[in-house]
């Protein structure tokens, strides 16, 4: 029986050549599957053609998003996942759910080898491999453009010569990869970190130098999860849509860092994620709102560690599937609204309210009403202070 490969495919260069170029290097037979996450660009039933034309046996396409949205996105706003403090996880979210799926593929149509087109110096080929390995360790992983030494003027001669149906005149000076959750450059004059970007490489941002009126927006959270934006019911998918839509409009999102990549190298990169910092904003401070004040403490540290996971390429873990229950737990009572003002490239918290608030006007106020019994404060910070008095008195000695 022969065998196949299943490859993610994007229906560019990389992917397009890696059809033929495996079925050459391994005799095997190609499936091609295209998932959409949101990333947008080109139809996908035309996708699916060029991926018949340069050789794959069979061509899936899978329509991701809601998917997507619900199960990864999501989670990642409960979990106001930062990495470094800055970066929303736009790649390393979708990577798990592609190898969900390239993984079925593999079972449905008898697949021994999954590939990807990763290179070895990124994230990518750990996400996908320690993925695949977590819910398929017999499947076998080839990565054209690391094992095989596939570079982009390779694959332009090797398209060429074949007479592959790809268009290898245009050549972006970037790397691109974007989603539904944002969009990452890299590459090209931005690898120079003194440089400072221009304004061609932003897509899903306008710039937060434009003149324009500021925009109020409400979103509404149910246990962590927005439910309507301005009192209109949303999906997650649609509530990342639209708050994609107009954060974006007002330059919301734009990130430039030099991040520390899983394989030990700092690599510059820009990010635009208006939909995803405005919902961490709009959670993180619903959260500050909802949360006791221990179990928010240590949610912190929890965060970070889950954003670290999914970066590293272990969604799949027993650590992150862990976390997420305590995440799950401290979100019963984070319901209620937050109210934003986008503009000039911020998203500001200017209005919070919630059923479940620990915040109470009798005991927070200074004026009339106020029931805080302040004779208590006294012998509170005596006690308070105890310790440090006790040490302090010991070092004078």
């Amino acid at each position: 029986m022969t065998d196949r490969v299943v490859l993610a495919y994007s229906g560019g260069l990389d992917t397009s050549v890696a059809i033929p170029y495996l079925a050459e290097k391994t005799g095997a037979e190609v499936i091609a599957v295209a998932v959409d996450v949101g990333q947008g660009g080109e139809d996908m039933e035309e996708i699916r053609k060029r991926a018949i034309a340069c050789g794959a046996v069979e061509a899936e396409l899978v329509d991701a998003r809601d998917e997507f949205a619900a199960e990864y996105c999501l989670p990642a706003v409960r979990a106001n996942a930062l990495y470094m403090d800055r970066y929303p996880l736009v790649s390393a979210l979708s990577r798990p759910l592609i190898v969900k799926h390239l993984v079925e593929a593999a079972r449905k149509h008898g697949g021994t080898i999954v590939s990807h087109g990763c290179t070895g110096k990124g994230n990518d080929q750990v996400r996908f491999e320690v993925g695949i390995g977590s819910l398929a360790p017999h499947l076998k992983v080839i990565a054209p453009a690391r094992d095989y030494a596939w570079t982009r003027d390779k694959a332009i001669e090797y398209a060429e010569s074949k007479g592959l149906p790809i268009d290898v005149s245009h050549r972006s000076p970037y790397s691109v990869d974007q989603n539904v959750f944002g969009r990452a450059v890299e590459t090209g004059f931005l690898e120079d970190i003194w440089n400072g970007p221009i304004e061609d490489i932003y897509s899903y941002t306008a710039s937060p130098a434009l003149q324009r009126d500021p925009d109020e927006v409400v979103i509404t959270f149910d246990q962590g999860i927005p439910v309507a934006i301005d009192g209109e019911t949303v999906t997650p998918l649609q509530a990342i849509v639209e708050m994609n839509r107009r954060a974006g409009a007002q330059g919301v999102g734009r990130i430039d860092m030099v991040e520390d990549r899983l394989v030990g190298i700092k690599s510059r990169e820009i990010y635009e994620a208006p939909g995803a910092i405005a919902l961490i904003t709009a959670h993180q401070e619903l959260e500050n709102v909802t949360v006791e004040r221990d179990v928010a403490r240590f949610k912190k540290s929890v965060d970070q560690r889950w954003g670290e996971l999914v970066y590293d390429g272990l969604w799949y873990s027993p650590l992150r599937k862990a976390l997420d229950v305590f995440i799950a737990e401290t979100q019963k009572h984070v319901s209620g609204e937050i109210r934003m003002t986008l503009h000039g490239g911020r998203a500001v918290v200017s209005g919070r309210r919630s059923e479940d608030s620990l915040y109470n006007f009798d005991l927070a106020t200074y004026d009339e009403g106020d029931k805080f019994d302040q004779s208590l404060a006294k012998g509170f910070v005596d006690l308070w202070g105890l310790p440090s008095r006790l040490a302090a008195q010991r070092d004078a000695k």
